[in-house]
């Protein structure tokens, strides 16, 4: 059975604002969905799905308003989530914004999977639900997508917009407060929560990026991160793929022998965890390229082999499928960042 997905308590802080604003008594509707207001002050506090999506309800109910959640984004404030706010503010381009947002989400909310990914001319956000888990709330949807572009317009200014936004909740009566936040072409009941932005905003470079402040942060989410992970065979994958990939690509059939396993018995339990080995490895190398990238003291041709690619030709291809780029090129758009 799949744990409940939860979300970060200060996340809620910024819904009782808004119900606050328009004289609702968030506390009472905070316990009536049978969360525990002093929780929001404790950073590493969480609450669980069902109990936010019912706060989101009777939220919408005591409001009389559909378009709640598109107007919660205004409330929230880089403390909201903590470490990951002052990282996504001192970011040297919305691109780095997004990857961190992907990277580090799991900090905020497990309740949804994030991808970014380069379509032509276009990144693609993502907002999927883990299979097997609970819809969160159409509302809490709302109000992450129109936070992502908030957070847009706080870097390049608040003519910015999206190219498209694709949302999975249901046609409104009234599309028209979609339409302000947005202001671009919008699909209701999509199959996936998708919002599609430009290639040539997403690389701008920011003049207030702080790559020092950035990578102290970095360091926190992911001890974050790693307090959170509970055991997993992909966590235990991972850590023997990074083990064996600087002598070559290693065999599903090798990392079994590593963990004592049979490969029907590692296949089933990664299956039994939504993953696949293949998928497991390319994202692997994925996370791992984007981390050496970073690092001016390894060249393109030692990643290669860290990554446990045949040559260095074999990696460029890698890589230009996984960022629409070449090492070198976005290596020089790293440099230009200042990242």
């Amino acid at each position: 059975m799949t744990a409940q997905a939860t979300t970060l308590a200060s996340w809620t802080r910024a819904l009782r604002k808004q119900l606050d604003s328009l004289g609702l008594d968030s506390l009472a509707l905070c316990r009536e969905a049978g969360l525990d207001p002093q929780w929001m002050d404790n950073p590493q506090a969480r609450y669980p799905l069902s109990a936010t999506t019912k706060l989101w309800q009777l939220a919408v109910a005591a409001s009389g308003d559909p378009a709640l959640g598109l107007k919660t984004s205004q409330f929230v404030t880089p403390t909201t989530f903590h470490a990951l706010g002052y990282a996504l503010g001192a970011s040297a381009s919305l691109r780095e914004v997004f990857e961190r947002i992907v990277r580090y989400h799991q900090v905020v909310s497990d309740a949804l999977l994030l991808e970014l990914n380069l379509v032509g001319d276009c990144y693609e956000f993502r907002l999927r639900v883990p299979p097997g888990s609970s819809e969160p709330a159409a509302e809490a949807q709302d109000a992450f997508a129109a936070l992502h572009v908030r957070t847009c317009r706080n870097r390049l200014g608040r003519a910015y917009a999206p190219l498209a936004v694709h949302l999975r909740r249901p046609p409104p009566a009234d599309p028209q407060p979609w339409q302000a936040v947005f202001r671009a072409p919008i699909v209701f009941a999509a199959p996936e929560t998708l919002l599609r932005f430009d290639r040539a905003s997403f690389e701008q470079p920011l003049d207030d990026a702080n790559l020092e402040l950035a990578e102290h942060n970095d360091l926190v989410l992911q001890r974050t991160l790693e307090l959170r992970e509970a055991p997993s065979w992909q966590r235990k994958v991972r850590a023997c793929l990074q083990a064996q990939l600087p002598n070559g690509e290693p065999s599903a059939e090798r990392i079994a022998q590593m963990l004592h396993l049979s490969l029907r018995s590692l296949q089933r339990h990664l299956a039994d965890e939504g993953c696949g080995y293949e998928a497991l490895l390319a994202d692997t190398r994925q996370s791992l390229a984007l981390a050496h990238m970073r690092d001016p003291r390894c060249s393109i041709s030692e990643i290669a082999y860290l990554l446990g690619f045949a040559d260095t030709s074999s990696f460029s291809r890698a890589f230009k499928r996984w960022t629409g780029q070449a090492p070198s090129q976005y290596r020089e758009a790293l440099r230009q960042n200042g990242s």
